[in-house]
């Protein structure tokens, strides 16, 4: 070091041997860093992180042999139970032994593939189809079992119980088919393995069929039955009993074991009497006592066919003919004739009755012969005409007279006619013509339709005419319309201004009046206006 050389006091002559350096046990209190410091502290934390990582090696190989000594010797099983599966790790050997060890249950009647006494597959599947738990009610005895079977057949076969034809099965209290498939069994969720019996429990019941002796008109056959009484053992199989039918023990008897019903079959028969037949049954011998069980008498000149002696056939018809014979006298109406006739006295539209119509009557007597109401024949004795007929006469005014009318301006003008008429609106686009049509808004007369322009009835108002209609104003007769009959008046009106019209109005024909031979004196009388 520099300030050690400079402190030397030696002569040149004899040179001083080294000054050996100081060990210093404590450093200073603040030691200068020197400038390689950094190097030999980044080598001992390297030191550390290589012992951090040997004990993490350490751990995971202790890991990892705790985890093969755990699982060693292990597999892998998925139970697959009808729809569900779960899977498991065993070191089991057998079927058995590893559903025990994943606690699941089984009954006898299950199937489980493998067998439980076979070792686990290699493919790690166990399949294992649960048995339907049912209880089979039949011959008074409850069997509860479970069973593999698809059909009820099967589980009566299993059961060793053997249908009739006539025997019922039902099916958790409804009447089904011995063929009919079981409903498929279904755990309870959540819970694949429990096979409570009372989880998804068919009931099965057998009703047997009792066997009743029929005697239907000594034809005798057995049948058999699981109704309540006779009568509905009977319609369940289709034997009808009618009411004129002899029926032995009642129809509401209970059915037992080994009954016998004894039936005394009615014929059908039918009595056509008085236009109506009578549909029936009997068990009489003859016509004449099917006829007393009806209450139908033959009097006079009545008949029947077949012949009241006759026997009693299967769907005889009797055909009862009454027979009457009598005077009848027919009055034909004679029709009176409506004649008008022209009054020049009286004003046009007044109308007078000179006389009253009346029918006339004319008279025929007849000898009659009927059969059941119908004629067979009959001859005429005489007619005559009791009383003529008397024409009914109308007179009706022909005179025109004027009146004078004092229009809504208080000008005055005269009138020679007025009519009570259904006033209506029109325009030209209601007319039922296209816009483009030539006629589009061309009247009968050729004038524009709209304001003032009316359509009428030529045979009430005259086309040309000129009228006022109140609340509308002047206008002139120049157009017909289809609906425009009788006492009708349409009201022309711009297409932009059409107005709603519909109400019956007194129309005023503006003089002067047309000539006697244009004018109607005798006007349509429809429509008719009601009158509130």
């Amino acid at each position: 070091m520099t300030s050690a050389s400079s402190t030397s006091s030696s002569p040149p002559a004899v040179p001083a041997p080294p000054r050996p350096q100081r060990r210093y046990l404590t450093p200073p209190a603040v030691p200068a860093r020197p400038s390689n410091l950094p190097q030999a502290q980044s080598n001992s934390w390297s030191f550390f992180r290589d012992a951090n990582l040997v004990l993490l090696v350490l751990v995971g190989c202790a890991l990892l042999g705790m985890a093969y000594l755990f699982l060693g010797g292990r597999e892998r099983v998925t139970i697959r139970i009808d729809d569900q599966e779960t899977t498991i790790w065993t070191r089991q050997q057998t079927v058995r032994d590893a559903l025990v060890e994943a606690g699941i249950p089984w009954n006898e009647q299950d199937l489980i593939r493998p067998p439980l006494s076979a070792a686990l597959p290699r493919d790690g599947n166990i399949t294992i189809r649960l048995a339907t738990p049912i209880v089979v009610t039949a011959d008074g005895a409850v069997m509860e079992r479970r069973t593999q079977a698809t059909t009820i057949q099967k589980v009566l076969e299993e059961n060793n119980i053997t249908l009739k034809p006539q025997d019922q099965v039902f099916l958790d209290g409804r009447l089904t088919r011995a063929d009919a498939s079981l409903p498929r069994y279904a755990a309870s969720a959540g819970e694949p393995a429990s096979f409570s019996s009372q989880n998804g429990t068919l009931h099965i019941s057998v009703t047997r069929a009792l066997p009743i002796t029929i005697n239907d008109n000594g034809t005798i056959s057995t049948l058999y039955t699981t109704e309540n009484t006779l009568g509905t053992a009977l319609a369940r199989a289709g034997m009808q009993v009618y009411i004129g039918d002899s029926v032995t023990p009642e129809l509401t008897t209970p059915v037992t074991t080994d009954a016998t019903v004894f039936i005394r079959r009615s014929r059908p028969a039918s009595i056509t009497v008085d236009g109506r037949t009578i549909r029936t049954r009997t068990r009489a011998a003859s016509i004449e006592a099917l006829l007393a069980q009806e209450g139908v008498q033959l009097q006079g000149k009545d008949f029947a066919v077949p012949a009241p002696t006759d026997p009693i056939v299967d769907y005889v018809n009797v055909n009862v003919t009454r027979v009457r014979e009598e005077f009848i006298t027919e009055t034909e109406q004679l029709a009176f004739q409506s004649k008008w006739l022209p009054n020049p006295d009286l004003e046009l539209d007044q109308r007078v009755v000179a006389q009253v119509g009346e029918k006339g009557a004319k008279n025929r007597l007849f000898k009659s012969v009927f059969e059941n109401g119908k004629l067979i024949s009959t001859g005429l004795e005489r007619e005559w005409i009791e009383k003529p007929p008397q024409d009914h006469i109308i007179n009706y005014g022909t005179k025109v007279v004027l009146r004078d009318l004092t229009l809504p301006n208080g000008s005055v003008v005269q009138y020679w006619r007025k009519i009570r008429l259904l006033a209506t609106a029109y325009a030209a686009s209601t007319s039922g013509k296209a816009k483009d049509h030539p006629e589009y808004g061309r009247t009968r007369l050729g004038l524009q339709a709209g304001r003032g322009i009316v359509a009428v009835d030529p045979r009430v108002v005259s086309l040309g005419s000129k009228l006022f209609v109140p609340g509308y104003g002047e206008a002139v007769a120049g157009d017909t319309g289809g609906r425009v009959k009788g006492k009708r008046i349409d009201l022309g009106f711009p297409d932009d201004a059409i107005e709603s019209w519909y109400r019956w109005v007194d129309v005023y024909l503006l003089a002067p009046a047309p000539s006697s031979s244009q004018i109607n004196a005798v006007l349509a009388d429809y429509p008719v206006e009601r009158k509130k």
